[in-house]
């Protein structure tokens, strides 16, 4: 059987990261049936082809909008949405399509190439694990639907995607799937956490990558964790840990998010695989 091809574009700009660890080991448990190439898109400029099936785009540093595409990679990494995009709605048969997964700094990316939303600088970073809330179609979507309600993620921005424009979302076929956690004390408008813009693209605003267990390791260095007290204070670092503990947290959604995403990949596009899956 001929594997599928996976193209992961990294947004990191070369900065050592847990982001891309994560990505990595979650592909990898799919290696009988996926052959996977990183693109280091910041520092190249270079974006994959459309000789590929499945596309993973990273987080990443920075303000998603710096430069509105003026900037090589920005540019390049637009050209590649709009080539797919465009691929996507010639294709008459499902088993043909592209499918395309974004995270947090390219969700913001994408959410501005489609004009679905509003994208703007946060009045404080959101820093830690976070509950979110599967909203409309979201609770029964591939993605959430084994999650509770809300269920936790770990969310790391400094920019948010707000006031989702629902004629949009309606003329592209896209619907909102989840939303932040309702604070009525706070009045600050709910961000929107994840998109899913056909069967084949979606893409959420926190990282369902993150592992507990690769964070409690890299929350736990005395370097780092003197970084989070100074800058968020001690109460927040033990709210971290405290929360990576937790069995029924961010573990679950780093387990369901994106294998969910790769095994509904497969399932259309090499359904001979999926008797494998579950072997």
């Amino acid at each position: 059987m001929n594997k599928l091809k996976l193209a992961v574009l990294d947004l990191y700009n070369g900065i050592p990261n847990q982001g891309m660890r994560c990505i990595r080991e979650l592909i990898d448990r799919f290696a009988d049936t996926i052959d996977y190439t990183v693109y280091d898109v910041r520092t190249t400029g270079t974006v994959p082809s459309l000789d590929y099936d499945i596309y993973l785009s990273s987080g990443g540093p920075g303000d998603p909008l710096s430069g509105e595409g003026i900037e090589n990679w920005e540019a390049n990494w637009h050209g590649w949405l709009a080539k797919v995009h465009a691929y996507n709605k010639e294709q008459r048969d499902g088993s043909s399509k592209k499918h395309v997964f974004f995270i947090c700094h390219s969700f913001q990316m994408a959410v501005h190439h489609f004009g679905i939303a509003e994208v703007k600088a946060r009045k404080a970073i959101s820093f830690g694990t976070f509950p979110m809330h599967p909203h409309g179609g979201g609770k029964e979507d591939v993605l959430f639907n084994s999650l509770s309600d809300p269920f936790w993620a770990a969310d790391f921005r400094r920019y948010q995607a707000v006031q989702p424009d629902q004629a949009r979302l309606d003329e592209l076929g896209a619907e909102v799937i989840a939303i932040e956690k309702d604070r009525p004390h706070v009045d600050l408008e709910r961000a929107v956490m994840a998109v899913r813009w056909s069967p084949e693209i979606v893409g959420v605003q926190f990282h369902p990558e993150a592992d507990p267990d690769g964070m409690m390791v890299h929350f736990s260095r005395p370097d780092i964790k003197q970084e989070v007290i100074a800058d968020h204070g001690r109460q927040k670092w033990l709210q971290i840990m405290e929360d990576l503990s937790h069995p029924e947290r961010i573990a679950q959604t780093h387990d369901q998010v994106i294998p969910g995403f790769l095994r509904r990949a497969i399932t259309t596009l090499s359904p001979k695989a999926v008797k494998q899956l579950e072997e």
